[in-house]
């Protein structure tokens, strides 16, 4: 049977290489697929992963309904087995009921990748939909690490090196940037929420202790 799965995890726990791998195997058989992305870190209509693999992809921009794309393909003559969906977090609900048409009425299984909760640990959209929805959801297994060393839960929004907590749900950024850009680390949750970084804990490792001074 077709199903709709939900692969999740934080940034930099391996989605959009797994995604790339399972396309890979399918194509070796013999399948063909569409991939989908949104708003990826490579550009427009690319699927990348930290890895440095690329493919090319179609970029499920807003508005864009995602069931009539696939029938509009299959009516011209082209082929498609299966469907490949990365960041689904940024799609909107009616997307996701759209994918959710795809398995159900043209019998494609979909596999869609995604993270769960924003930078303010905020259910996004895509995602909640995903987790109403979906026939499986399944938790990645290459657990992404706290800078001390726990497993990292949430994915926390980066200025200059300092945790925000407001500002827009979604601005495409990702690990490892330059400190004075917009930049995204992923820690455990007690980091989180003490909105502790691995730049404020360095920082923290730097000062001298102050011990309090009684004055009598």
């Amino acid at each position: 049977m077709p199903e709709l799965v939900f692969f999740s995890g934080t940034m930099d726990c391996g989605k959009s290489t797994l995604a790339l791998q399972i396309g890979h195997n399918r194509s070796a058989r013999g399948l063909q697929g569409v991939i989908f992305t949104r708003d990826d870190r490579a550009g427009e209509g690319k699927l990348s992963s930290r890895l440095g693999l690329v493919t090319e992809a179609v970029e499920a921009g807003e508005g864009m309904d995602l069931y009539a794309y696939l029938v509009g393909q299959l009516s011209q003559g082209g082929k498609a087995d299966y469907v490949i969906v990365d960041e689904a977090q940024f799609l909107a609900q009616d997307q996701i009921d759209q994918l959710a048409r795809i398995v159900d009425d043209l019998g494609m299984d979909v596999f869609a990748f995604g993270i769960t909760t924003d930078f303010r640990t905020k259910l996004f959209p895509g995602s909640q939909r995903l987790i109403e929805l979906a026939d499986r959801i399944e938790q990645l297994q290459v657990e992404a690490l706290c800078w001390c060393g726990a497993r990292a839960t949430h994915n926390a929004r980066t200025v200059g090196g300092e945790m925000v907590v407001e500002g827009e749900q979604v601005v495409v950024g990702d690990v490892n940037r330059p400190s004075e850009e917009i930049g995204y680390e992923v820690l455990c949750r007690r980091h989180h929420r003490r909105r502790m970084t691995s730049a404020a804990a360095r920082a923290g490792a730097l000062s001298p202790d102050v011990l309090p001074v009684n004055q009598t």
